[in-house]
């Protein structure tokens, strides 16, 4: 791999990755965790992540269980996570919260594939500004004489490939999550 490609390289990698983390939020029928990711409680006078204040565990397939370790914090937990509107079923029972998870519609898998394929072209989008940051170095290294004409065919078809490689791995990843999402 040439010194173009690996100069940028993390941020392609950083485009991947950023994309696997949005789309692990995705509900798809199932309790996880992570579909709190972006839930901030006000407690203490401050916001804090969930994770922060209460302890989330997964008691069945369709729900997770929250527990504060301040009980007294249980109603801004409550609060927050309605606020969130992620739509999920709250039951407050006293010193914990249950969530339940209803089950997927085939409309709503139908609509989270479509948000999948959004994220999906949106990291496309930033992984191709990577490849036309590097042709743009490896054009202007060649027009300043620092590469021959040769290496700048060979680098930017190397470039290619990489990018290639990369948009087939975020491929694969989308494919991966929407047959989760499919799957009843």
């Amino acid at each position: 791999m040439n010194q173009y490609i690996e100069a940028k390289q993390g941020e392609i990698d950083n485009a991947i990755d950023f994309f696997k983390k949005e789309i692990s939020a995705l509900r798809i029928g199932r309790a996880n965790p992570s579909i709190l990711e972006g839930v901030q409680i006000e407690a203490y006078g401050v916001k804090n992540p969930i994770n922060a204040v209460a302890n989330i565990t997964v008691s069945d397939g369709a729900s997770l269980v929250i527990t504060p370790w301040d009980k007294s914090v249980i109603k801004d937990v409550e609060k927050s996570i309605v606020e969130a509107d992620l739509g999920l079923g709250v039951v407050n029972e006293g010193d914990k919260l249950r969530l339940t998870v209803p089950k997927m519609t085939e409309e709503n898998r139908k609509e989270l594939v479509k948000k999948l394929s959004e994220k999906q072209e949106k990291t496309r989008i930033a992984i191709r500004q990577v490849r036309d940051e590097v042709k743009e170095a490896i054009a202007k290294a060649e027009s300043e004489k620092e590469i021959s004409e040769d290496d700048k065919f060979r680098f930017i078809k190397e470039l290619d490939e990489e990018v290639g490689k990369k948009n087939d791995e975020l491929k694969g990843v989308r494919d991966k999550k929407e047959e989760e999402i499919m799957t009843i």
